[in-house]
């Protein structure tokens, strides 16, 4: 992880609080709707990160591949990446 560590740092903290409010909500017996909704919440924070990770991993990773090693490396990174994509779009 490079820069944005410290702003996933505190999205994946927030979501880990969100979990346990629904965690909480759920021993309370509250809504379920309510909890759904709570639910919705951490899952868009999740993707957030999600979005940051990949972003970081394109901007440093993939691109020092792309500038620095052979053709071999270049297409591992992009059937990585594929992969990866492939999972994320299921």
């Amino acid at each position: 992880m490079h820069q944005d560590s410290a702003k996933i740092e505190r999205l994946l903290k927030t979501a880990k609080g969100q979990i346990d409010g629904i965690l909480k909500m759920i021993d309370e017996n509250r809504d379920c709707l309510e909890v759904s909704s709570q639910l919705s919440a951490t899952q868009s924070i999740l993707k957030k990160v999600n979005i940051a990770i990949l972003t970081s991993h394109l901007s440093h990773c993939v691109k020092e591949t792309f500038e620095h090693d052979d053709e071999t490396a270049k297409n591992k990174q992009i059937e990585e990446f594929s992969a990866l994509l492939g999972k994320l779009l299921k």
